[in-house]
């Protein structure tokens, strides 16, 4: 068997650090966007996650529109939606403005995790009901049929003119569709996405845990649709690249130590700068129980190792792409507007 260089693509969670505003943060993630545009990257994802210090990624159509802005060839989209969040028509809706923004390039992620802490859930979901995780299936049903041309309908009943069904699209008239993907960890979403005959990605990123049997439930059970004829999958991943591999551990070490505290149920703070990082880590050991499997699961390292390390996974899960979450932390000598770790990590893996 050829091993092949997998496609590259980036997943954006938009990190916040020490003495960042929101501000600081979002505008080097939508200068970073255009990178991957230059490189050739395949897409470009913005995540959803609320009330969290270290994440400024909340709203992905937001920040899809506004990297559409700045950037010419490569996808954009959500890695994901947190469908149970929101109403399925404003979500059609978004993605379908954002198709109408850029043509043939926008994609679909939607999860069914909350994205939160359960106060954050409710607030979310005040407008909503309890039984929209378990509506799931028919939520997804419904943006599908909302963000193609045709649009979808609804039987109305007691219609004085006898007329019983109401049309409704997301946009007036669209001539093409967001590419819709299914997103999650668990053996449910990978199970639904065969079923519904729709691309998937497994969150490699965030646990790892249970991806072959997530891979294997989907390519197995999975039944073509107009969507989709076979199975399509890849895989997500955090990366820190570096010119050496000191400076690749170095800068792993903040979101080593934010993992840690996340797993732990630890008060999140904003991320840490590598020498916090590095003065806090010797005295309270927060990421030392993690940093080993964490370095297994994570690509870590110089350029050529990391590219090695990238190529014999996706071959070994038989993907032709790689989501890149790129997790470098930033030095103190970098300013707030500084993404130079990211951006190296993007481009190394690219070289």
């Amino acid at each position: 068997m050829v091993t092949m260089t997998p496609a590259l693509s980036v997943l954006d969670l938009v990190p916040v650090r020490t003495g960042q505003t929101s501000t600081q943060a979002v505008a080097p993630a939508l200068a970073l966007a255009t990178r991957p545009d230059q490189l050739g990257y395949r897409r470009y994802w913005f995540a959803e996650h609320h009330n969290m210090p270290a994440v400024a990624s909340t709203t992905p159509p937001v920040l899809a529109a506004a990297a559409a802005a700045r950037t010419s060839h490569i996808r954009l989209g959500s890695g994901g939606v947190m469908l149970p969040n929101h109403s399925p028509l404003v979500v059609a809706e978004q993605f379908a403005a954002l198709e109408a923004v850029a043509p043939g390039r926008i994609d679909l992620g939607i999860g069914r995790a909350p994205g939160s802490d359960p106060v954050i859930t409710q607030l979310l979901r005040m407008t909503g009901t309890t039984s929209d995780v378990d509506r799931f299936p028919d939520h997804i049903r419904d943006i599908l049929a909302l963000v193609s041309p045709e649009g979808a309908t609804v039987r109305l009943t007691g219609r004085p003119d006898g007329e019983d069904r109401y049309a409704i699209h997301a946009t007036p008239a669209a001539t093409g569709s967001p590419e819709l993907w299914l997103l999650g960890s668990s053996d449910y979403s990978a199970q639904l996405a065969a079923a519904f005959g729709l691309p998937y990605v497994f969150a490699n990123h965030f646990s790892g845990e249970g991806l072959e049997r997530a891979l294997e439930l989907y390519r197995q059970g999975f039944q073509p649709s107009e969507h989709l004829s076979a199975p399509r999958t890849f895989l997500t991943a955090n990366a820190v690249v570096a010119p050496t591999a000191e400076e690749a551990e170095e800068r792993m070490l903040p979101q080593a130590r934010m993992m840690a505290r996340l797993r732990g149920g630890r008060p999140l703070t904003a991320l840490e700068t590598v020498e916090e990082a590095t003065t806090a880590e010797a005295s309270d050991h927060l990421a030392a129980p993690l940093l080993d499997a964490l370095r297994r699961r994570w690509f870590v390292g110089d350029p050529d190792t990391a590219r090695t390390r990238l190529t014999d996974f996706a071959a070994r899960h038989d993907v032709d792409e790689v989501m890149i979450s790129p997790v470098a932390g930033a030095y103190e000598v970098e300013g707030p507007d500084d993404a130079t770790g990211r951006t190296a990590t993007l481009e190394l893996l690219a070289a």
